[in-house]
C-alpha cells in the first residue's frame, strides 16, 4: 500500500468545504490512516515547501513568501491517505497546481479558479485549497515530517474487499 500526505489549506478550512474534499478520496477507496488539525509555525512551513519540496528553486522566493503568508492565515487540517497507486490518484484527483488550468471535476477545478499571473499581478497567494504529495518518495518524507509513526493508524475498513485486491491462492 502507498500513502500521501494531504494538507486541506486555510482556504478550504475558511471556506467549509473540508467534508466534500474529504468524502471525494474516500468514495475512491483511499483510506485515512492519519488525520489532525494544526497552526504550524515557519519553520515547519520552511522544511516542508524548501527542505523537501524545493519551492523556491521551482517558483522563486516571492511564491516561497506567498505561500508561506498564506499557509499561516489560519489551521490547517493534515491527513495521511492509503491505497493502490494513492499518489497518482490522489494527484489527478487533486487537479493542476494553478486552479484556472485544472479540470472539471477534480477538486481544484470544481472548487477554486485563480491563475498564477493574477496572483502574481496582485502579489497575493493562489487559493488552491489542498497540498498533495508530489511522488512517493516526498510523500514519505512529508508524512514523516508532519506525523509521528504513533499518530498513523492500520485498521481494515470495511470496504477494502472492494477496493483493495487480495493475493489469490494458487491451487
Amino acid at each position: 500500500m502507498e500513502r500521501s500526505l494531504i494538507i486541506l489549506k486555510p482556504d478550504a478550512l475558511q471556506r467549509g468545504i473540508v467534508g466534500e474534499i474529504m468524502s471525494r478520496f474516500e468514495r475512491v477507496g483511499l483510506k485515512i490512516v492519519a488525520a489532525k488539525m494544526l497552526q504550524p509555525d515557519t519553520n515547519h512551513y520552511h522544511h516542508h515547501y524548501e527542505t523537501i519540496s524545493k519551492m523556491i528553486s521551482r517558483r522563486g522566493q516571492q511564491a516561497f513568501d506567498v505561500t508561506l503568508d498564506m499557509m499561516q492565515q489560519g489551521p490547517v487540517l493534515a491527513y495521511v491517505l492509503e491505497g493502490v497507486g494513492a499518489v497518482e490518484i490522489i494527484r489527478k484527483m487533486v487537479g493542476a497546481t494553478e486552479p484556472k488550468s485544472a479540470a472539471a471535476g477534480t477538486i481544484r477545478g470544481d472548487y477554486a479558479h485563480m491563475s498564477f499571473a493574477h496572483a502574481d499581478d496582485e502579489e497575493t497567494y493562489i487559493a488552491n485549497l489542498i497540498h498533495a504529495s508530489g511522488d512517493s518518495d516526498e510523500a514519505k518524507l512529508e508524512i514523516a515530517h508532519w506525523f509521528a509513526d504513533t499518530e498513523i493508524y492500520d485498521y481494515e475498513p470495511l470496504h477494502a474487499k472492494y477496493t483493495q485486491p487480495k493475493k489469490s491462492k494458487k491451487k
